[in-house]
C-alpha cells in the first residue's frame, strides 16, 4: 500500500477474504497532521459494513477448521505474519508516521514492538494451556481447558494504531478466534497494510476482517451486535464507559484499556540527571499522546525549584517538526479538534490557578502553521484538585506538584479515578519496596518510565480499564475456561 493517494484502491474494507467498497459509498479523506496534505481516500464504512463483516467472522468460527486447529498450527500463522511485519518495518513505518504525525524513528521502534508481539504469541499459541484439578475421591477425572473466547471485536485508537491492532489481533489469533477490527477513522492506513498482509500470508478467510468508519456507527455495532462474544477498546474513558454499556445487553465479554493520569515521583535522593531524561521521555514523545504518559509530576520539597528550573530549560529546547526531518524531536497533535482539546485544557488549569510557565500555545514558526502544532507545556505549584491534573489531557502538558514525605508522596499519587501506571525515582532499597507495593496502579517503574515489551501484561486499577492486554493475561483474555469433568466408575445414585 502506497501513501500516494492516487495509488490508494476505493476497495479499503477486508470483508470474508475479498477488498471491497463501503455498501453507502461514501469515501472518507485521511489528512497529515504536519500539513494538512491529503494521504488517501478511503472507504467510510458504517452499521452494514460492519453487520457483513460480523456474519463472515462468525461463519468462519462456527464452521472453518480455524479454532479447532492446533496452536501450534495458528502460531505459524501468526509467526508469519509477524515476520511479514517485520521484513515491511520501513514501509509500515513510513505509514505510521505519516499517520499520526510522529518522528520516523519513534515509528521505527513501533514497528520493532509490533513484530516482537506476534513472535512472543505465536509462541504461546504452540503451548498447552489445560489444567489438571486435582480430585478428593479415586475413580474420576477432572480438568480446565482453555478454548477460543469466538468472535472478536476489536475496536482500536489514533495514537498507536498498529501496536494496539498488534495487541488485540496477535492474541486472538493466537487463541484461534475469528475478528473484526475498527481502526480510528483518523489513522486507518497501517491497519489496511496488516489486512494486506494477513491476506499475504494466508489467513484463512472471514478469520481476519477490516471496517473502517466512525466509531458512533461501526463501533458501537461491534460492541452491541450479538454475533460478538467478546470486544476489546482502547480509547477515552467517556466511550470505554459506552462499549461497556452496549456489551452489556448481550452480556458479551470486555476488555477496556481507557487510559490513565499518571504520576512520576521523584525523591531528593534520586539520580537526578536520570530522572530529568526520563520525566521529560514520559510526557512528549509523540507530543504526549500515550495512555500512560508521566504527564503528572510529583516532586520532593527540597529538589523542587532546582528540578523544576531544569526542566523548563530542557522543555524550552525541544525541537517541533516534521517526522521525516532528523532533527524533530516532537510532532503535532492528531486533528484541529483534539488541539482545541488540548487548548481548552489549558484555559482550563490557568484560571484554577496553576501557574503557566512555558507554552500553553501555538508556535509561531510560519512553517508549522498548517499543521497541528502546539508548544511543550509546563504548570507549576499544581494541587491534586485541579482538573488539569485529575482529568487526561493527551497533549503536551505536564503539572508539577510537591510533596514533602513518603506518605504525602503516596496519598497525592493514588488521588485519581485512573489506575493505568506510575512511576518513582529513589535510591533507597527500602523505599522502593514499600512505595512499590502502596501505589495503586497496573504497572509500576522504579528508576524508569514506559516500559514495556510484549511478556509484561499491560492494563489499569480503577477507571483505566478491565483485563490485560500483554503476556500470558493478554491471551486468556481471548479465551474461555471450560471444565471438563469424567467419572471413570459410574454407578447408580439411587437416591430417587
Amino acid at each position: 500500500m502506497a501513501a500516494n493517494p492516487q495509488e490508494i484502491r476505493p476497495e479499503t474494507l477486508f470483508i470474508d477474504g475479498r477488498w471491497r467498497k463501503a455498501v453507502s459509498g461514501l469515501m472518507r479523506d485521511i489528512v497529515d497532521p504536519f500539513d494538512q496534505s491529503l494521504l488517501a481516500k478511503v472507504a467510510e464504512g458504517d452499521r452494514l459494513d460492519a453487520r457483513e463483516a460480523l456474519s463472515a467472522a462468525r461463519r468462519a468460527f462456527d464452521e472453518s477448521d480455524w479454532p479447532h486447529l492446533p496452536g501450534t498450527a495458528r502460531g505459524r500463522s501468526v509467526a508469519a505474519l509477524g515476520h511479514a511485519i517485520a521484513k515491511d518495518r520501513e514501509n509500515l513505518a513510513r505509514i505510521e508516521s505519516r499517520d499520526t504525525g510522529k518522528t520516523l524513528e519513534e515509528s521505527r521502534w513501533d514497528i520493532d514492538d509490533v513484530a516482537e508481539v506476534f513472535a512472543f504469541y505465536a509462541g504461546l499459541a504452540g503451548e498447552s494451556h489445560d489444567e489438571s484439578v486435582p480430585q478428593p475421591s479415586p475413580g474420576r477425572s477432572s480438568r480446565l481447558v482453555r478454548e477460543p473466547a469466538g468472535v472478536c471485536g476489536l475496536i482500536c485508537p489514533w495514537n498507536y494504531p498498529l501496536l494496539q491492532a498488534a495487541w488485540k489481533v496477535a492474541p486472538a489469533l493466537a487463541a484461534g478466534c475469528t475478528l473484526v477490527i475498527k481502526p480510528s477513522e483518523l489513522t486507518p492506513m497501517s491497519t489496511i497494510r496488516l489486512a494486506e498482509l494477513a491476506e499475504e500470508v494466508g489467513v484463512p478467510r472471514g478469520v481476519f476482517n477490516l471496517v473502517l468508519g466512525p466509531g458512533a456507527t461501526v463501533g458501537a455495532e461491534l460492541a452491541e451486535n450479538a454475533a460478538v462474544d467478546m470486544v476489546s477498546f482502547t480509547g477515552g474513558l467517556v466511550t470505554g464507559r459506552q462499549v461497556m454499556r452496549s456489551a452489556a445487553t448481550t452480556v458479551k465479554r470486555v476488555a477496556l484499556e481507557l487510559g490513565g493520569k499518571n504520576p512520576h515521583l521523584v525523591f531528593a535522593d534520586a539520580d537526578l540527571k536520570a530522572a530529568l531524561e526520563t520525566v521529560m521521555n514520559g510526557v512528549f514523545f509523540h507530543a504526549g499522546q500515550i495512555c500512560s504518559a508521566g504527564t503528572r509530576l510529583l516532586v520532593e520539597d527540597t529538589i523542587y525549584d532546582q528540578f523544576t528550573a531544569a526542566l523548563r530549560d530542557r522543555m524550552a529546547r525541544i525541537r517541533l517538526g516534521g517526522a521525516f526531518d532528523p532533527n524533530t524531536r516532537m510532532g503535532p497533535l492528531i486533528s484541529a479538534e483534539h488541539r482545541a482539546k488540548v487548548e481548552a485544557a489549558v484555559t482550563a488549569g490557568s484560571r484554577e490557578g496553576a501557574r503557566l510557565v512555558l507554552g500553553g500555545t501555538r508556535p509561531d514558526d510560519p512553517a508549522l502553521g498548517r499543521g497541528f502544532f502546539f508548544l511543550p507545556t509546563l504548570f507549576l505549584d499544581c494541587r491534586s484538585e485541579m482538573r488539569i491534573v485529575q482529568e487526561e489531557v493527551f497533549g503536551p502538558v505536564i503539572t508539577v506538584e510537591r510533596f514533602s514525605d513518603e506518605a504525602e508522596a503516596v496519598r497525592l499519587a493514588n488521588d485519581t479515578i485512573y489506575g493505568l501506571a506510575a512511576g518513582f525515582w529513589t535510591r533507597d532499597e527500602a523505599r522502593i519496596d514499600r512505595i512499590s507495593r502502596l501505589l495503586r496502579f497496573g504497572t509500576v517503574w522504579i528508576n524508569s518510565f514506559n516500559v514495556y515489551f510484549a511478556a509484561a501484561p499491560w492494563g489499569g486499577f480503577r477507571q483505566s480499564g478491565v483485563g490485560r492486554e500483554l503476556g500470558r493475561a493478554g491471551l486468556e483474555e481471548y479465551t474461555e475456561v471450560k471444565h471438563i469433568f469424567r467419572d471413570l466408575e459410574p454407578h447408580p445414585v439411587e437416591w430417587f
